[in-house]
């Protein structure tokens, strides 16, 4: 269940007996690194490190020292005695290098990762343990393929807190005002009683009693467990604060601050991590996977990308998936270098406008269509990855430059002796998901239903990254000339498709990348799905019916109302499903008043059968707007249905514009709380329009009772969001005030 090492070439391993008894092992460990080079380089290497202490062993060995290459070369393999010291001894050589002579390999693989690839074992695997001697001995009894594995009955608790807060904001030298612990069966514990020190004590007793696998909180990272230890310092009882299973105290200087970071254009910000020890800590709110597959899919995650519980529950999607290479690698003697050594091919200009395009698109045919079915290739790319052999070291390799497998429009040759690296690890995903989608359509067990569908889902995660981890810089076996190679073959596969829906006589209304919105007069279900057939059959890539719509608008553009825009429709299925994209109710940012306006204006619109009963609804969806128009104007509307969301995309002072969320960052940077780029602000309009920007919007920490909303501005979003819905129409955010109004009026005015 855990692992993490203790004292020097020792790690403590947390095991769950079959009679459910958490049991604490102690196993060797001492890893290896390697390090390449010239041999008269390495010769000279190995003479200044035989009295090294970091190091237990040292020998010459075969390996292949980069993933590109085609043979074995001789590099030193050095047995780390504390694979705590791995860092500095890699710096050490480095140096010793001038940073240019050595390289390093396989001194960036997280400890307990490292654990799990030597013994060949992954999180909540079913083994057989015998402590002998020399350490642990396992008998594997299960294996990352498995579909229906068992999982453990796992004890889980939440953790929340209460701050007694003194300010607006609560900060670290606020006393606890009530702790609240609750176990997976709902039974609430609240610590209320005694001064600040019995409250952290009993903390400790209710934890150590229960004796949770899982503790569970929200912002425990960034604010709740930080708070907590400053508070136990403060009372000087911090040795006796103990809520791992291991007797391990927390430091006292942990600090709350994360980092920033880039992905797909994107700012995102994390919070540093708090380690418990023999439990597994998830902050909710500082977890990607939890929140997008559960609990269920979080531990598929691990299992299959063998990486530990707690690591899991915090890194990216792709850090995990990267994982799965790392393993594979070192199964096929294939060292993952520091630095990354694999060339980018030269290409003129000309080259990267024919191959550097992205997917296919065709423009959506703009206004309402009945009938129309929709097609999506399941895991396109990674499908693609697999079956035309697309990794770092088969794309324009070295060994088969004569190879008849050409990537379009590029020209590059693909391996034809080897499966690479890339192939061979999206293949486990891509097997287990098409399985779990599988199972989860046959059964009519809903727990089971819910539990294929959070793992497949988890999987979808890894399978999405896969092709954008191809493309990365960081990525050990990624490949810009693989990944550009990869959107070459789905435009082929793409257009290849919509050539023999045409010919099966289907008029395409509508495409983006891997999905297909198709019509035929007269069609039926039975169809579309022979087409699918027809399309997975030519292309070897299989291809699903999504479904039927019995209507589907592909809406205009804001700017030019004659224009399509992709990705920015509405469409309700035979079977009642709506399906939106683009609209108000799919944004992060929408308050809730706006949501729920154009929540009730599409239900209204949805239970039109075609596309002359949805035109004769659009006067019963205006309706909606009135009522919540006069709901905003009565003053009925809870200011927590106000509130707006924004993401900070970089920090508060590289903004050059007063945009609200830069207003609202610096309102809480005056009440001590400082705001990171990458994190969201909430806030409510109060004078949009005034002339002094910190009156404009209040932080939704700020809101003090007496604070008034801006009618005018939430009306105008109100407007807004109508008007985005039912521009299929012909209606502006004027023409929608005017209706809502019953009235001429040329501005918009409440």
């Amino acid at each position: 269940m855990d692992v993490y090492p203790t004292e020097s070439g020792k790690v403590a391993v947390w095991v769950i007996s079959e009679s459910g008894e958490r049991i604490r092992f102690t196993d060797s460990f001492q890893p290896c690194i390697y390090v390449s080079a010239k041999q008269e380089d390495l010769d000279g290497l190995l003479t200044k490190l035989c009295n090294n202490q970091k190091i237990a062993s040292l020998r010459f060995t075969e390996k292949y020292a980069q993933p590109i290459d085609n043979e074995k070369s001789r590099v030193l393999e050095l047995t780390v005695k504390d694979c705590r010291q791995i860092p500095s001894l890699t710096q050490e050589i480095l140096r010793m290098g001038d940073y240019l002579r050595y390289e390093l390999h396989n001194c960036d693989v997280q400890n307990d990762r490292s654990y799990f690839f030597s013994r060949d074992l992954f999180p909540l695997a079913y083994v057989e343990v015998q402590a002998v001697k020399s350490g642990l001995h396992y008998a594997l009894h299960d294996k990352v393929e498995s579909i229906d594995y068992a999982v453990p009955d796992l004890r889980v608790m939440r953790l929340t807190v209460d701050v007694a807060k003194k300010g607006i904001i609560p900060n670290f030298e606020d006393p606890i005002g009530k702790i609240r612990l609750r176990n997976g069966s709902q039974e609430e514990v609240v610590i209320d009683y005694g001064d600040e020190a019995t409250k952290l004590l009993q903390l400790v007793y209710a934890v150590k009693e229960f004796d949770p696998d899982f503790l569970v909180t929200r912002g425990g990272d960034s604010f709740l467990f930080p708070y907590l230890i400053q508070r136990a310092n403060a009372n000087d009882i911090l040795d006796q604060f103990l809520l791992s299973r291991d007797p391990v105290a927390f430091n006292r200087k942990l600090s709350a601050a994360g980092r920033t970071y880039m992905s797909y254009g994107h700012t995102f910000y994390r919070a540093s991590t708090v380690r418990l020890y023999g439990r597994i800590h998830v902050d909710e709110s500082n977890t990607f996977v939890v929140k997008e597959s559960g609990f269920d899919g979080f531990i598929e995650i691990a299992r299959t990308c063998r990486v530990p519980l707690h690591t899991a529950a915090r890194f990216s999607i792709g850090s995990s998936m990267s994982s799965i290479q790392f393993y594979q690698a070192l199964k096929d003697d294939i060292l993952l270098p520091r630095n990354k050594k694999i060339p980018e091919a030269f290409k003129s200009a000309l080259d990267l406008l024919v191959g550097d395009r992205g997917g296919f698109i065709f423009e959506p045919r703009l206004g309402v269509h009945d009938s129309v079915g929709e097609l999506d290739f399941s895991s396109m790319y990674p499908s693609l990855m697999r079956k035309y052999n697309i990794s770092a070291e088969t794309v324009l390799c070295k060994c088969c430059p004569d190879s008849d497998v050409r990537i379009p429009d590029l020209g590059y040759h693909i391996c034809k002796k080897r499966v690479g690296m890339v192939p061979k690890t999206v293949d486990l995903a891509l097997t287990k998901r098409l399985t779990y989608k599988r199972l989860r359509d046959a059964t009519s067990d809903p727990r089971q239903k819910q539990m294929y569908d959070s793992r497949q889902t988890a999987l979808k995660w890894i399978l999405v990254t896969c092709f954008g981890y191809l493309g990365f810089s960081n990525s050990k076996f990624g490949t810009v000339d693989g990944h550009i190679g990869v959107c070459a073959y789905a435009r082929e596969t793409f257009l290849k498709s919509a050539h023999l829906a045409e010919a099966q006589g289907f008029e395409v209304i509508h495409g983006i990348v891997d999905s297909l919105w198709l019509k035929k007069p007269g069609a039926t279900m039975d169809d579309f799905r022979g087409l699918c057939d027809l399309i997975t059959s030519e292309t070897g890539i299989p291809i699903n019916f999504e479904g039927y719509y019995k209507w589907i608008a592909f809406l205009p553009s804001k700017l030019h109302p004659r224009v399509s825009v992709l990705n920015r429709y509405i469409g309700v299925m035979d079977n009642g499903k709506v399906k939106v994209r683009g609209l108000e109710v799919r944004k992060s940012d929408t308050p809730g008043f706006v949501f729920d306006a154009q929540t009730d204006m599409i239900n209204v619109l949805a239970k039109a059968d075609n596309s002359a009963q949805l035109y004769h609804r659009v006067p019963e969806a205006l309706k909606v707007v009135r009522i919540y128009r006069q709901r905003l104007l009565d003053g009925t509307v809870p200011l927590s249905d106000l509130i707006v969301n924004k993401h900070m995309s970089k920090e508060p002072k590289r903004y050059r514009q007063q945009v609200s969320q830069v207003i609202v960052a610096r309102q809480l940077a005056g009440h001590g709380l400082d705001v990171q780029a990458g994190t969201n602000v909430e806030f409510l309009f109060t004078h949009s329009d005034h002339k002094r920007c910190s009156r404009r919007v209040k932080a939704a920490q700020l809101i003090e009772k007496g604070v008034n909303s801006d009618t005018k501005k939430y009306l105008m979003l109100l407007y807004s969001s109508a008007a985005n819905l039912l521009s299929f129409a012909g209606y502006t955010a004027e023409g929608v005030y005017v209706a809502s109004r019953g009235q001429q009026q040329k501005r918009l005015l409440p």
